[in-house]
C-alpha cells in the first residue's frame, strides 16, 4: 500500500511540476541555442587560414543539434499525451534540462574555438606588377628548378631593390595555385641580425609546432625536423638571408626527398656556401626602367615641354633597380614645373657617394626621395618607422600616435585634427613610396618599410637612433653600449628580455624615447632612469612587470607619455606627483585597484586610459582637474556626469554613469564627441555585442517622464531591462523618451536594440522613426503591441494607409513579444529596400507582416532558383503554425519568400 501511495505521490508531484519543468527546459534551450549562434559568429571570425575548429567544439555543436532533436521528439510525445498522463514526462524534462545546462557550461570556450590546421598548405601573399623580360625569365627558371627533383636548394641573388622578394612572392602564390607536388609552402622573412632561436620560432608558427617549457635550440631543432619530415614534401622560402645558416641547427632537413629550400640574398657567397643552384636576377634594361618610371610618374608628364629627356635621365640614374625607379618616380608624380624637374635631376646627379659599405648607389637613390620631403618633421616621421622591427606591419593609428607623442605633429586644438594631420603625413610617405601600405580584414591600414629603406633610415639617424627591436635578445645591452648621444632607443618585441636588478643606470642625457614593449621585463632596477633626464616617451606595454621603481617620478620630470597597457601583473604604480609634463597615461588592463598617488597634479593630461577591471572607484574631484583631457577611457568605475561634463576639450569618452540623470548632466550643452561608448546603469558588457564608435547603452534603469538626451551623431543605442514611470506609461512610445531635435537629428543612428523593457506598448511614434537604421532588434518586451504607433484608432473609417521607408535596414529581428499586434499600424507598410535578414520568433498575435521588399518586385513564380537565391534574404521564424497563418502584403510575397524561410522551432522548441 505504501508503495502505491508513494507512486501516486510521485506522480502528483510530477504532474504539479510539469509546467514549470517544461518552461525551464524551453528557457535553457533558448539560452543554449543563443550560445550556439554566438559561437558560430565567433567561428566566422576565428576560422582564418592555418586554423581549424577544435575537436571539442565540433563535438559540442553536434551534441547541441542532438539535444535539439531529442527535445523536439519529447515535445511530440507530450503533445500526443493526455492531461492525465503528461506528468509521466516530467522526469524526461528534468533529464533533458540537466543535459542542456551541462552543454551551456561546456560551451563557454574561454581558450578559443580554433587550433592550427596541419592540413594548411601556405599563405597567399600580396604581389605587385613585375616589369622586364629578365624578370619573366628568372621566374620560369626558378619554377623549373622547383619542378626538378634533382635540385634541392635554390639561391636567388641580386643587389638590394632589384626585386628578389617580389619575384618570390609570385612563386609562392603560384605554388599554392598550381603545384600539387608539395604538402606545405613556408615563407620566412629573415632579418639582417637574425638568430637561430628567432628562425625556429618563425618556422614553428608557420607549420603549427608549439615549443613548451624551456627547450634549448637543439631540442627545438629536433621538434621542427620531426614535424617537417611528417609533411613529406615541403618548400621553405627564406627571404633576405644575409649569411649562411646551419640548417641542422635550425631544424630544416637537409636531404628530405622531394622537398626544396629557396633563399634570396644580396650575396652570391651565401648561395655558394649553402650549396644552392644559383640564379641571378639582373637589373632592368634601360627601356624597361623607363617604361616602369613612366607608369609610376604618370604618362601626362610627356605633355610638359622639355621634361621627357630629364625624366629619362632620372630613370637611367636608377641603374635598373625597380625599387629606385618606383621611389624616385613616385616623388616626382604631379610635378609639372620644368624648373623643379631640372633641379631634381641636378640634386640626383651631384649627390655625393658618402654612404660607405654595401650598395652605395641604391642608398643614394633612396635618400634622394627622403631629401625631397624637404620638411624636417616629415623626414623625422619617416625615420621613426625604423624604430619598429624589420618587416613588421605597423598599424596606422599606432604610428600616428607615436608621431603625436614625439611632438612631430604640430599642436592643434583637437586630437582629431592631430590624427588628420598624421594621416596626411602618412599619405605623403606612402605616395613617395617610402612606406608600403596594406589593408587588413577590418579595412584598417597598416604600413611597412622596405628593408633597404629601413637600412637607409637607420644610417641617416646614425648614432641618434639605437634599434635592437624584435631580435630575440635575452638580456639588454650593457651600460657601456648606451651612447651618451643617443636620442631614441627601441628594444621592443624582444620577448625573452629581462633587465637584471644589478644593472646600473645607462648614462643617456639626450635620450627622449625608450621603447620596451612586448619584452619579458618583470622588474626594473631602482636607479635605472637616474641619468635619463630628457626622457619624454616611455613604453613598457605588455610586460609582466609588477611594480615601478619608487623613485620613478623623481628622475623623469620631462616625461610626456607613460604607456603601461596590458601589464597585467602591475599592481602598484608609485606616486606620479612630479610628472607634471605628462600628457598621455595608459594603464589599460593593468591590475591596479586604485588610482596612483599624485594624479591630481597631472593637469597637462590629454589622454587617460584607466580601463582596469580591478579599479572600482575614482575619487570625486580628480577628473575635473584634467581640463586639457581629450581622450578619457574608463572601465566599470562609475563617474559623475557633472564632473566629466566640465571637461570641455573631451573628444573621446568610454565610461559608465550610474543613471540617466548623470547621462543628461554630462550631455547637456556640450559639443559632440568624435568617439564614445557610454554605459548607463547596470550594463553587462556582454549584452552589447556591437563595436560602433559612437554608442550608448542603457540597462536596468528607471526612465521617468523626463526625456533622455542623445547626441546627434549617435550610431548605436541599446536599451535593456528598463522600466517606464509616468502617468501614461502604456501609451507613450519608448523612443519618444529620447530627445529628438528633428527627424534628421538621429540620421546617423544605424543600430538599435531594445530588450526586456517592461510596461511599454509602443516603440516609435510615426514622426520619430530613425530613417537610416541598418539593424533593428526588439526582444522580450512583454507588453509591446506596436513597433510604429498608429496615429488614428483602428476603428476609424477614414484611416489612410501610411508608408514608412527604412531604405538601409538590413537586419530586422522581433523575438518573444507575446502582445505584438502590428509592425506599423493595421494598414501601414514598412518599405525595406535592403533587407537581408528578418527574424520573427514567438510573436503569436502578429497576424500581418506589413513589409514591402522592393527587390521582390521582379521575381515571379517562373524565376529560376539561382536568381531567387541571389536575393540573399534569410527569414527565421517560430513557430511553424504562425508562418502558415500570417498574412504578408502582396499576393505573391509569401510564396516567393518561402525558399528563404528557416523554421527556428526545428532547432529549438515548438
Amino acid at each position: 500500500m505504501d508503495f502505491v501511495l508513494n507512486k501516486i505521490g510521485k506522480y502528483w508531484d510530477n504532474h504539479m511540476n510539469f509546467d514549470q519543468c517544461r518552461k525551464d527546459l524551453k528557457r535553457k534551450l533558448k539560452e543554449l541555442n543563443g550560445l550556439k549562434k554566438d559561437t558560430e559568429s565567433i567561428m566566422s571570425t576565428e576560422l582564418q587560414p592555418r586554423k581549424k575548429l577544435k575537436a571539442e567544439v565540433q563535438i559540442w555543436l553536434q551534441n547541441v543539434d542532438r539535444i535539439n532533436g531529442q527535445v523536439q521528439d519529447l515535445d511530440g510525445r507530450i503533445g500526443g499525451s493526455s492531461v492525465v498522463t503528461r506528468g509521466f514526462h516530467t522526469e524526461d524534462l528534468l533529464k533533458s534540462a540537466s543535459e542542456v545546462e551541462q552543454l551551456i557550461q561546456q560551451g563557454k570556450f574561454h581558450e578559443g574555438l580554433v587550433v592550427d590546421n596541419p592540413q594548411w598548405i601556405g599563405q597567399v601573399l600580396s604581389t605587385s606588377n613585375l616589369s622586364g623580360e629578365a624578370v619573366k625569365t628568372c621566374i620560369e627558371e626558378i619554377w623549373q628548378c622547383l619542378m626538378d627533383d634533382e635540385v634541392r636548394k635554390i639561391g636567388l641573388w641580386g643587389m638590394g631593390g632589384v626585386g628578389k622578394t617580389s619575384i618570390m612572392k609570385v612563386i609562392n602564390n603560384r605554388l599554392l595555385e598550381e603545384a600539387r607536388k608539395f604538402d606545405v609552402v613556408v615563407w620566412i622573412t629573415v632579418s639582417k641580425e637574425n638568430s637561430i632561436a628567432k628562425l625556429q620560432d618563425d618556422i614553428a608558427r608557420q607549420i603549427g609546432t608549439h615549443f613548451f617549457g624551456d627547450l634549448d635550440e637543439t631540442r627545438r631543432a629536433g621538434m621542427l625536423m620531426e614535424t617537417l619530415l611528417r609533411k613529406s614534401k615541403f618548400v621553405i622560402i627564406l627571404d633576405d638571408l644575409w649569411e649562411k645558416v646551419a640548417l641542422d641547427k635550425v631544424g630544416i632537413p637537409e636531404r628530405s626527398v622531394g622537398s626544396k629550400l629557396v633563399l634570396t640574398t644580396r650575396s652570391s657567397d651565401v648561395c655558394r656556401k649553402m650549396d644552392c643552384r644559383v640564379i641571378k636576377i639582373k637589373p632592368l634594361m634601360e627601356e624597361e626602367a623607363w617604361k616602369l618610371f613612366l607608369e609610376k610618374v604618370g604618362g601626362d608628364v610627356l605633355n610638359i615641354p622639355g621634361v621627357e629627356p630629364i625624366a629619362r635621365s632620372m630613370a637611367k640614374r636608377c641603374a635598373g633597380l625597380p625599387l629606385g625607379v618606383i621611389t624616385i618616380a613616385s616623388c616626382m608624380k604631379g610635378i609639372d614645373d620644368i624648373c623643379e624637374w631640372r633641379n631634381a635631376l641636378k640634386e640626383l646627379s651631384l649627390r655625393q657617394k658618402s654612404i660607405n659599405g654595401f650598395e652605395d648607389e641604391v642608398f643614394q637613390q633612396l635618400q634622394f626621395s627622403y631629401d625631397r620631403l624637404k620638411d624636417p618633421k616629415l623626414q623625422h616621421c619617416f625615420l621613426c618607422c625604423a624604430l619598429y622591427p624589420e618587416d613588421e606591419k605597423i598599424e596606422e593609428g599606432s604610428l600616428i600616435q607615436l608621431w603625436i607623442t614625439e611632438g612631430l605633429v604640430e599642436e592643434m586644438d583637437s586630437m582629431q585634427a592631430k590624427f588628420d594631420r598624421g594621416g596626411a603625413i602618412m599619405n605623403r610617405l606612402i605616395s613617395n613610396c617610402l612606406l608600403e601600405v596594406f589593408t587588413n580584414l577590418e579595412n584598417e591600414r597598416t604600413v611597412k618599410m622596405h628593408d633597404l629603406l629601413r637600412d637607409m633610415a637607420l644610417h641617416i639617424a646614425e648614432s641618434r637612433f639605437w634599434v635592437k627591436a624584435g631580435m630575440m635578445l635575452i638580456k639588454p645591452p650593457g651600460v657601456q653600449e648606451w651612447s651618451k648621444d643617443v636620442e631614441k632607443v627601441s628594444l621592443m618585441r624582444n620577448q625573452w628580455l629581462d633587465i637584471p636588478l644589478e644593472m646600473s643606470s645607462p648614462k643617456c642625457p639626450s635620450l627622449t624615447t625608450l621603447l620596451l614593449s612586448d619584452c619579458d621585463i618583470s622588474s626594473i632596477p631602482q636607479g635605472f632612469f637616474k641619468h635619463m633626464d630628457a626622457l619624454k616617451v616611455l613604453d613598457l606595454s605588455r610586460n609582466p612587470i609588477k611594480t615601478l621603481p619608487n623613485s620613478f617620478s623623481n628622475y623623469l620630470r620631462n616625461l610626456t607619455s607613460l604607456l603601461l597597457a596590458d601589464c597585467e601583473d602591475l599592481e602598484n604604480v608609485p606616486s606620479l606627483s612630479n610628472l607634471r609634463a605628462l600628457k598621455k597615461l595608459d594603464l589599460q588592463r593593468t591590475n591596479i585597484k586604485e588610482i596612483p598617488q599624485g594624479m591630481e597634479n597631472l593637469v597637462s593630461l590629454e589622454y587617460l586610459n584607466l580601463d582596469c577591471s580591478m579599479l572600482k572607484e575614482i575619487p570625486n574631484g580628480i577628473l575635473s582637474r584634467f581640463s586639457c583631457l581629450q581622450d578619457l577611457i574608463l572601465g566599470e568605475a562609475l563617474i559623475s556626469g557633472k564632473e566629466v561634463g566640465a571637461l570641455k576639450k573631451l573628444e573621446h569618452l568610454e565610461g559608465s554613469f550610474h543613471n540617466c540623470h548623470n547621462l543628461n548632466m554630462y550631455l547637456k550643452g556640450r559639443k559632440e564627441l568624435r568617439q564614445y561608448r557610454i554605459f548607463v546603469g547596470d550594463v553587462k558588457r556582454g549584452e552589447v555585442d556591437h563595436d560602433a564608435r559612437k554608442l550608448i547603452a542603457v540597462s536596468r534603469c528607471n526612465i521617468y517622464t523626463i526625456q533622455i538626451m542623445l547626441p546627434r551623431n549617435i550610431e548605436g543605442l541599446y536599451v535593456g531591462y528598463c522600466n517606464l514611470h509616468c502617468s501614461a506609461d502604456s501609451e507613450y512610445p519608448l523612443f519618444s523618451r529620447f530627445i529628438l531635435f528633428s527627424l534628421a537629428s538621429l540620421s546617423s543612428l544605424k543600430f538599435l536594440v531594445i530588450y526586456g523593457c517592461r510596461n511599454i506598448k509602443k516603440l516609435f511614434s510615426p514622426n520619430c522613426v530613425p530613417l537610416n537604421l541598418q539593424d533593428l532588434r526588439v526582444s522580450g518586451c512583454e507588453q509591446l503591441e506596436e513597433i510604429i504607433a498608429s496615429e488614428v484608432e483602428p476603428g476609424d473609417r477614414g484611416m489612410v494607409s501610411m508608408e514608412f521607408r527604412l531604405p538601409q535596414l538590413r537586419v530586422f529581428s522581433l523575438q518573444n513579444l507575446p502582445e505584438l499586434k502590428s509592425i506599423c499600424s493595421v494598414h501601414g507598410v514598412l518599405v525595406c529596400d535592403s533587407l537581408r535578414y528578418m527574424s520573427v520568433v514567438d510573436c503569436p498575435k502578429l497576424k500581418r507582416i506589413g513589409l514591402d521588399v522592393p527587390r521582390l518586385d521582379n521575381v515571379t513564380p517562373s524565376t529560376s532558383a539561382a536568381a531567387r537565391l541571389s536575393l540573399s534574404i534569410w527569414i527565421s521564424i517560430s513557430p511553424r503554425e504562425w508562418w502558415e497563418s500570417v498574412e504578408w502584403d502582396g499576393p505573391q510575397a509569401k510564396s516567393l519568400l518561402e525558399p528563404f524561410v528557416s523554421i527556428w522551432e526545428d532547432q529549438t522548441e515548438q
